[in-house]
């Protein structure tokens, strides 16, 4: 598999923090997962976090959907815990929400027939990017 990282530049990812609406897909339950601190850290810098996880109603004190496009608030990020092999039915369901403007696939993930839907769909995507390493290196 590629795990080259997409071409944004830093004033591109700067930018893409200005948004505030995050969907995480495979928000975890477990603390020691990068699933659980990653969402968890960006919860503490005041983003809008919602965990979606079919396994589990709520995580971190926030309701969990089982899928994107049941979330009724708006969503500007789709931040993406999931193998690579699982992320197309994802981004398939990240499209039907209308107002989604990032795929982020985080460290490890890409999938480049998703890349290429969500592109076709203008949707930006980000890939083998872990969304709180990122803002560490750009804002700390």
């Amino acid at each position: 598999m590629n795990l080259e990282r997409d071409n944004h530049s830093d004033d591109q990812l700067k930018q893409i923090y200005k948004l505030r609406n995050i969907a995480v897909v495979g928000m975890s339950t477990s603390p020691d997962k990068p699933g659980h601190f990653v969402p968890q850290y960006l919860l503490k810098l005041g983003y809008n976090v919602i965990p979606v996880n079919p396994n589990a109603a709520e995580i971190l004190g926030r309701r969990s959907f089982h899928r994107v496009s049941e979330i009724t608030d708006q969503v500007d990020i789709v931040n993406v815990f999931r193998k690579s092999d699982d992320v197309y039915p994802v981004i398939q369901d990240a499209i039907e929400k209308k107002d989604v403007q990032i795929i982020w696939l985080q460290e490890g993930i890409h999938n480049e027939k998703a890349e290429r839907l969500a592109q076709a769909k203008g949707i930006d995507v980000l890939f083998n990017r872990c969304m709180m390493a990122e803002h560490m290196r750009l804002f700390k």
